[in-house]
C-alpha cells in the first residue's frame, strides 16, 4: 500500500478543524488542516460585519476540554462580538500550537477515494494534490454564503458586500446612500423578502468579578448543558402547560422571558409551542405585539411582522434595537413581496415600482446551508460515488458523521448532527471521530464505511424525530430551502430533531459495540 502524506487530512480550520487538528496531534498522527481563509476561525473568520456576535453566552459558547484553558481566558462581553471571539479562537491555536499543522489559501476543490491505495486524495483549487487514509470534513453549516436570484447582480459599479464575506479593513457609511446598514448612512433603504421573528438580546459586559465567579461555576455549567435539549444554559420546558395558565399567567410570564437576555423566549417557553399551532399561535401574537409596540410607523411595524411561520418555527436571531432602527428618517423599508426586484443595476436597483440609486449594497441574503459546503467539493467514494448523487433527494447518513461509499471520511456538524450550541456539539462529533480512528489505527483497520442498514436506520430515525415538530413545515434553511439556489425549493431533513444527550447515546452505542454497524477491513 503507498504511503500517504498524512495519516489524516482535515478540511476547514474553523472551531471543528482545530478542535480535530489538536485531537489528532494527541493521537500522534499526521495530519493536515486545509483552509481556504488566510486564517482560522470559520465562520467567525468570514462573518465580520458590523454587530456580528454570539446569541448564546460567550462562556458557553467555548470548548470545555481543558481545565487551562477555561482558566486562562476571560470574555469581555455575555453575548460577544465577532472580533472577540475570532481572538478566542486564535489563542486556543496558540495554546495548543496548532499552527505548524495549518495551511491557508487552499480551497479544495475535489476530493477523491483512491481504492487501489485505501487513501483520499484531495485537490486545491492551484491542482495540488495531499492524500490521507482519513479525511474529516470541518466545512460548516453556514458557510457556502448565496447572491439574490435576480438579474444583474455583478452589473452595480458601487461597493458590494455579502455580510459573510466582510472585508477585514474597516467599512464606512459616511455620507452614503446605502441598500441594507449604518447609523451614518445618509439613507438606508432594505429590501426585505420575508421577515423574521427577533427578540431581544440584552448583552452587557462582563467584570473581572463576575469574570471570577462564571469561571468558578464552569463545572456545574458543563453538566447543566450536557444535560439539555440543545446543549444550551437554557432548556425546554417540559412541565408547564400552556393550558394550565390563564391569560393573565400567560402574559406575565412571556413578558418575564422577553426580558431576560439571550434565548430563554425560544427555548424555554411552554412545552407545546414548538408542536401546537394553537398554542404558537398565542406565543406569536405576543411577540408580533411586541413589534407592532417598538416601530412608530404602522404599515413599517405590520411589514415587519411575519405571516408565513409561527414565532420559534425558525431560528430566532436575537437583536438589539433593530425594530427601532426603522423609526429613524433616513430608515426606509420595501416589501419585495409587494415589490419584488426586476434587477440589480450600475447604480443601484430597479424594482417594478421604483428605480434606486446606491453608493453601496448590502446582500444579507444567507446561506446554501447544510449541505451546501460539501456541494462545492466535488468528493467521489467507492466506484466512482458522487455525494452530490447520494444526496440528490436529501442527506443520508449514518449518526450524521459518515455516508455510503464514502469510506475513512467523516463530518463534523454535518447534516444529520444535533446542533444547537456548537462548540459543544463539535467537541463530542469531533471526540467520537478521533476515538473511532484511533479504534482503527490500533487494530490496523484501514478502511471503514456505512453500511446500507445503517445509513437506512439513522436517516429514517431522524426523519421520524421530526414528524409533528412545526419547524419542519416552514421554510428555513434548517429545512434546506434557500430560493436563492436552484434545486433548493424542496425541504429536506437537515438535523438531528431529538435531544442532544439521545444524540450522544446513540453514538456510544455504535462504538461501544467496537463500531460492528460499520463494515470494516
Amino acid at each position: 500500500m503507498t504511503p500517504t502524506d498524512y495519516d489524516v487530512l482535515v478540511i476547514g480550520a474553523g472551531l471543528s478543524g482545530c478542535y480535530a487538528c489538536h485531537r489528532m496531534r494527541k493521537l500522534n498522527l499526521s495530519v493536515k488542516v486545509l483552509e481556504a481563509g488566510t486564517s482560522v476561525g470559520g465562520t467567525w473568520y468570514w462573518n465580520r460585519y458590523p454587530g456580528a456576535r454570539f446569541d448564546s453566552e460567550s462562556y458557553t459558547y467555548a470548548f470545555f476540554f481543558d481545565k487551562e484553558l477555561l482558566d486562562e481566558w476571560n470574555w469581555t462581553e455575555h453575548f460577544a462580538p465577532q472580533a472577540e471571539t475570532e481572538r478566542y479562537i486564535r489563542f486556543i491555536c496558540d495554546k495548543f500550537r496548532l499552527w505548524d499543522d495549518m495551511q491557508f489559501n487552499t480551497r479544495i476543490s475535489k476530493a477523491h477515494w483512491m481504492p487501489q491505495d485505501n487513501c483520499w486524495q484531495l485537490t486545491d483549487a492551484s491542482g495540488q494534490t495531499y492524500t490521507s487514509r482519513f479525511l474529516i470534513t470541518g466545512i460548516g453549516v453556514l458557510s457556502n454564503p448565496t447572491l439574490p436570484n435576480v438579474p444583474g447582480v455583478e452589473d452595480f459599479r458601487g461597493t458590494a458586500y455579502h455580510t459573510s464575506r466582510w472585508p477585514k479593513e474597516d467599512v464606512s457609511f459616511e455620507g452614503k446612500k446605502v441598500g441594507i446598514i449604518a447609523k451614518t448612512a445618509k439613507s438606508l433603504t432594505v429590501f426585505q423578502r420575508t421577515p423574521n421573528w427577533a427578540i431581544p438580546l440584552l448583552n452587557s459586559e462582563i467584570n473581572e468579578q463576575e469574570m471570577d465567579t462564571i469561571r468558578n461555576g464552569y463545572p456545574e455549567m458543563l453538566v447543566r448543558m450536557n444535560e439539555t435539549r440543545m446543549c444550551f444554559l437554557h432548556d425546554a420546558n417540559y412541565s408547564d402547560s400552556i393550558w394550565d395558565a390563564t391569560p393573565d399567567q400567560r402574559e406575565a410570564f412571556w413578558e418575564e422571558l422577553y426580558a431576560t437576555p439571550g434565548f430563554p423566549m425560544w427555548l424555554c417557553n411552554y412545552k407545546e409551542i414548538m408542536i401546537d399551532q394553537k398554542a404558537n399561535d398565542l406565543v406569536t401574537e405576543f411577540v408580533a405585539r411586541k413589534i407592532k409596540e417598538r416601530v412608530h410607523d404602522p404599515w413599517t411595524a405590520d411589514k415587519l411582522v411575519p405571516k408565513n411561520h409561527g414565532f420559534g418555527t425558525r431560528r430566532v436571531p436575537m437583536e438589539t434595537f433593530y425594530f427601532e432602527a426603522y423609526n429613524r428618517p433616513n430608515v426606509r423599508l420595501i416589501d419585495l413581496l409587494e415589490t419584488p426586484i426586476e434587477r440589480v443595476t450600475e447604480n443601484g436597483l430597479r424594482t417594478n415600482q421604483e428605480t434606486f440609486e446606491f453608493d453601496m449594497l448590502i446582500y444579507a441574503t444567507g446561506f446554501n446551508a447544510v449541505t451546501g459546503a460539501f456541494e462545492e467539493i466535488d468528493f467521489r467514494g467507492v466506484d466512482n460515488h458522487s455525494l452530490l448523487d447520494e444526496w440528490k433527494d436529501g442527506p443520508r447518513t449514518f449518526l450524521g458523521m459518515a455516508v455510503q461509499h464514502m469510506p475513512n471520511m467523516f463530518m463534523s456538524m454535518g447534516p444529520h448532527q444535533a446542533y444547537g450550541n456548537i462548540p459543544r456539539s463539535i467537541e463530542f462529533a469531533v471526540g467520537w471521530i478521533a476515538e473511532c480512528i484511533e479504534f482503527c489505527r490500533d487494530r490496523n483497520i484501514t478502511y471503514i464505511e456505512a453500511s446500507e442498514q445503517g445509513i437506512r436506520e439513522w436517516t429514517d430515525h431522524v426523519h421520524d424525530l421530526g414528524k409533528n415538530l412545526l419547524s419542519n413545515k416552514v421554510d428555513s434553511w434548517m429545512t434546506g430551502v434557500n430560493k436563492n439556489v436552484a434545486g433548493k425549493e424542496k425541504r429536506i431533513v437537515a438535523r438531528y430533531m431529538g435531544s442532544a444527550p439521545d444524540f450522544r447515546k446513540k453514538c456510544e452505542e455504535v462504538s461501544s459495540a467496537d463500531y460492528k454497524a460499520f463494515k470494516l477491513a
